[in-house]
């Protein structure tokens, strides 16, 4: 609480309040569970020093119910508020802070995000994600390795990301899969794959987070970006994007906090009929050229 709040409280009143938050702690105490003892604990805590130096009024807590009521009612198999509100909070970014220790000189991590998807097709190196999604067509490539520098082959890349529109696949309704996929490296480690060319987009504001973010002049725009999962046996999962150096959103601010300075790439626009790496024939459409390479931290034993 702020001095000012603690001093128009009564020490009596304080009392009761307090008295309330050592009793809720205290239920936890017969939690088998040591993890679940100190998660429930700890929330209760923190939870209860919020309304009390806030002193939220009844009228606030009905509209947060609310909120996270339509929250609930949002989400579906395709689209989940819940990361969405986790997002635009911070705590995602700040959860992957917390669970991805910096090791060495290992890609550094960033959000999931809402529109991952299982089951994505695979495709062979140097094949393409789009799947007919519209958009700027971008080379990428680059290498797999661990923290020592050796290629790690067959790690499986997932890649996916939204059309020139700023909509994923799975916020169309026609059950389209276009803009994911996966590939695996070869056995230097190498790999790569045409997508699109990433644009800003607004996060879904449709929904109770929208309506968050308006109320508080917040933009509900992300930088552009495209987004990678990379597993590989005996090496920690890494969830990152990359991000288009020369964007303005970057300086505008990323609506989810997931922009690292390492994760910013060039993306190198090339003129139609330049030739591409594959033999690719563009020779009537612009395009796009990026290399990311990867470094996977060792898991802890």
């Amino acid at each position: 609480m702020t001095k000012s709040t603690i001093n128009s409280i009564s020490p009596d009143q304080r009392a009761v309040e307090q008295q309330l938050v050592d009793t809720v702690i205290a239920s936890f105490d017969r939690t088998e569970n040591a993890r679940l003892k100190q998660l429930m604990q700890a929330l209760t805590r923190h939870l209860h020093d919020f309304i009390r130096e806030v002193r939220l009024t009844e009228n606030e807590w009905d509209k947060a119910i609310e909120f996270l009521t339509a929250a609930g009612h949002i989400t579906d198999d395709k689209r989940q508020e819940f990361i969405l509100l986790s997002d635009v909070l911070g705590a995602s970014m700040q959860t992957v802070a917390v669970n991805n220790e910096t090791i060495g000189n290992a890609t550094e991590a960033t959000v999931f995000g809402p529109f991952f998807l299982e089951d994505a097709p695979e495709i062979p190196l140097g094949g393409d994600i789009a799947g007919g999604a519209a958009g700027r067509p971008c080379w990428v490539e680059g290498t797999v390795t661990d923290t020592e520098g050796r290629p790690v082959p067959n790690a499986r890349i997932e890649v996916w990301e939204a059309d020139d529109a700023g909509f994923y696949d799975a916020q169309y309704s026609d059950g389209r899969v276009a803009g994911r996929a996966h590939l695996f490296s070869d056995e230097q480690g190498k790999y790569s794959f045409w997508g699109l060319t990433p644009t800003p987009y607004p996060i879904p504001h449709d929904g109770p987070v929208g309506k968050m973010l308006a109320a508080t002049n917040r933009s509900p725009v992300r930088a552009s970006h495209l987004h990678f999962m990379v597993t590989a046996e005996n090496l920690r999962t890494l969830v990152t994007h990359i991000f288009v150096e020369g964007d303005p959103q970057l300086e505008i601010g990323d609506s989810v906090f997931g922009v690292k300075e390492s994760l910013i790439k060039r993306f190198e626009q090339m003129p139609a009929g330049a030739p591409t790496p594959d033999g690719r024939d563009l020779r009537d459409q612009a395009w796009a050229r990026t290399r990311f390479d990867i470094v996977l931290a060792r898991t802890r034993l």
